[in-house]
């Protein structure tokens, strides 16, 4: 499609360049050589659909070339009944699903998805024996950002061991339990219970399937006339607006990076209702407080209900919104006062904890 009057495009990398791809087979073979080689088990979240086929498509290139020395034989398990689906449509319907590569292996009688120690499991028994199972092991399960499914579950078994190493290979959105982890958590709570994070946390550098800045531009400065209005989404704040604002400055393109709760009349090209920002854990105190939202698309405008009155909860939320503020400023501060005010905090949520 070369023509449109409106488009939307997402903005997940819009404010940087992909370093040139690296050897995704090595890099992960790296990984497992590591882990296995201290005993260690390697838990990867993983999206169901793509990325899960292609990990496995990279163990089966990593086993054909015996690319680890002394664990040719490691059991992987795919604990996922939805990636399981996914990866048998992507076998029977090879001729729309691989590329040139995996077409290849296929016309030689080779699936390059399947090899051998390859471990399906489909019922909640299957998936619960799994950490009963002492060998080092890789562990693909889903939900990718960990905040569902089967995954959390190996999280459990798997974070406080040292040994082990979860492996990332995917965006994690902020406020998630994998952004939490890849940026450093020293525990985390699953199923009530807490969790110390002592396990090695790694990403699989350069795997994404979202288009870098580069890419984004092309697709949206190709169409021919311009769009009359390009709408960016689907990425945080910060990286929605600089990239907008490139797509204006540099390329003259008519774009906006609308908020939750934007509504637009396309026929008259204009906003009926532009909503402001509001991060997500705002929005969630502000239904505490009786604030209700209304949204249609994008990244809030919202319909307040009468005050409440003050509450010492309320009161609360309100003493860590200047907190946080005054801490994200970051400045004035010693990096001493840092250090004692971080324990003070964490003393504190500790007690919380306990209470």
């Amino acid at each position: 499609m070369d023509e449109a009057d409106f488009i939307m495009v997402e903005s997940t990398y819009g404010d940087r360049v992909h370093d040139a791809p690296p050897d995704y087979a090595k890099a992960l073979a790296d990984v497992l050589q590591k882990t296995f080689d201290r005993g260690g088990n390697v838990v990867i979240p993983s999206f169901a659909i793509g990325r899960t086929q292609e990990l496995l498509y990279f163990i089966r290139r990593i086993k054909a070339e015996h690319m680890l020395r002394g664990h040719e034989s490691f059991p992987v398990f795919v604990d996922s009944p939805l990636a399981n689906a996914a990866t048998r449509i992507f076998v029977e319907n090879a001729e729309f699903c691989y590329d040139a590569e995996a077409k290849a292996f296929v016309d030689k009688g080779i699936n390059p998805l399947e090899f051998p120690g390859l471990n399906i499991t489909e019922t909640s028994q299957d998936s619960i024996a799994i950490n009963s199972d002492t060998r080092p092991k890789v562990i693909i399960s889903a939900s990718g950002m960990c905040e569902a499914g089967r995954i959390k579950h190996h999280l459990k078994h798997n974070l406080w061991g040292t040994k082990n190493t979860i492996l990332f290979v995917g965006f994690q959105a902020p406020g998630t339990l994998g952004r939490s982890l890849i940026e450093g958590a020293e525990k985390v709570k699953l199923f009530g219970e807490t969790i110390r994070v002592n396990a090695e946390i790694l990403q699989l550098p350069g795997i994404s399937g979202h288009g870098d800045a580069n890419m984004l531009i092309k697709w949206a400065t190709h169409f021919s006339p311009k769009p009359r209005r390009v709408f960016v989404n689907h990425g945080e704040s910060a990286v929605c607006d600089i990239f907008t604002k490139r797509l204006i400055d540099e390329f003259g393109l008519n774009a906006t990076s609308p908020y939750s709760g934007s509504i637009y009349d396309l026929v008259k090209n204009e906003y009926v209702l532009e909503a402001n920002a509001q991060p997500l854990a705002e929005r969630e105190r502000a239904r505490e407080r009786g604030t209700a939202e209304r949204g249609v698309s994008g990244r809030g405008a919202q319909e307040r209900r009468p005050e409440q009155p003050d509450s010492p909860y309320r009161t609360l939320l309100a003493a860590l919104d200047r907190l946080t503020e005054l801490i994200r400023s970051g400045k004035g501060r010693s990096n001493r006062e840092i250090k004692t005010v971080t324990s003070q905090l964490n003393a504190i949520s500790d007690w919380w904890e306990r209470e």
